[in-house]
């Protein structure tokens, strides 16, 4: 009687599950949310590396405008070179503003995105 029963409650039939099938999704999601997690570990070595070189880029920069600008005094002081003005080397000796950097920084990446958003027309 019970074996009667059962097509009755059930019209349909289940779809089989292959257990295999379900491992291998399982494994591949998994795969995949660790591959996201390394590519976002990855970006944000990538970025500090990227703000580390700006700085150093900085400090060098700043040293060297006080080199030129050293030399420059020294090249004024010694007797025996003839006296000339350098419009390069003055306006090399003016280090850069680090803020002013950041700005112009700021402004690119902000039109960057603002292209980035618009369509193509």
């Amino acid at each position: 009687m019970c074996s009667h029963l059962a097509p009755q409650l059930l019209p349909f039939g289940l779809p089989p599950f292959d257990l295999q099938e379900m491992g291998i999704d399982i494994a591949s999601l998994l795969i995949a949310t660790g591959v996201l997690v390394q590519q976002n570990r990855q970006d944000k070595l990538a970025e500090q590396r990227s703000h580390l070189i700006l700085q150093i880029n900085l400090l060098t920069e700043q040293k060297i405008a006080k080199l030129i600008e050293l030399m420059e005094e020294l090249r004024t002081d010694l007797p025996n070179i003839r006296a000339r003005y350098d419009w390069e080397a003055q306006i090399m000796q003016q280090a850069t503003d680090p803020q002013i950097v950041l700005n112009i920084l700021q402004e690119n990446l902000a039109q960057a995105e603002t292209e980035l958003s618009q369509p193509n027309s």
